[in-house]
């Protein structure tokens, strides 16, 4: 069963960054820009490098042009989803 991520991208930012907040809400800054699906796939390509998965087991379900999307990821369980987000928490 696959987990489902909320979250909110910006795109146009100086380096590929996820940030958790103390409410636990996603937030991704992008580098590639918001056109043409550039920033989507930035977007996947980098969630697959975060948590070591293969760009396959990733797919964007909904928010293809808006900036709060839901991401399925096939190839990770809960506890590994929650090692890595604690990673990326900020204050």
């Amino acid at each position: 069963m696959p987990v489902v991520l909320h979250l909110k991208a910006k795109p146009n930012a100086r380096a590929n960054q996820l940030l958790v907040g103390p409410d636990g809400s996603l937030t991704v800054r992008l580098q590639a820009p918001a056109h043409d699906g550039k920033a989507n796939a930035c977007l996947l390509n980098y969630l697959a490098q975060v948590f070591e998965v293969s760009k396959s087991t990733i797919t964007l379900v909904t928010g293809h042009t808006s900036p709060f999307k839901k991401v399925a990821i096939e190839a990770i369980d809960e506890p590994k989803l929650q090692m890595v987000l604690a990673q990326f928490q900020t204050a």
